[in-house]
């Protein structure tokens, strides 16, 4: 059975910072291209940042609006992916969701239970 459990979230003023965690089971992260997403009340699901898979790291996609402020990483010997936020800003309160996707003949596709990121003073 496979299970993204996202963990690090909570309420944190603006400028701050905070890392999300997203621990994995069932699968071999460094299979899958992780990423993360996130859902603002009111909106749209939208993708943040991205990364492919790869034994020694991996190329990095972000939305516009978190460059510079937000890293995707990957420890492969943890199974982990994490998402490094600073500066956070109030439009960055959403509950984020933690994806793997596998292309093939098939495209493999899971998600976590999400976990709320509330930036606020």
């Amino acid at each position: 059975q496979v299970k993204l459990v996202e963990s690090g979230g909570g309420l944190v003023q603006p400028g701050g910072s905070l890392r999300l965690s997203c621990g994995a089971s069932g699968i071999i992260v460094s299979l899958y291209t992780m990423g993360w997403y996130r859902q603002a009340p009111g909106k749209q699901r939208e993708l943040v940042a991205t990364i492919t898979s790869g034994g020694s790291g991996g190329s990095t996609n972000y939305l516009d609006s978190v460059k510079g402020r937000f890293t995707i990483s990957r420890d492969n010997a943890k199974n982990t992916v994490y998402l490094q936020m600073n500066s956070l800003k109030p439009e960055d309160t959403a509950v984020y969701y933690c994806n793997a996707v596998r292309k093939g003949v098939t495209d493999i596709t899971y998600w976590g239970q999400g976990i709320q990121v509330t930036v606020s003073s």
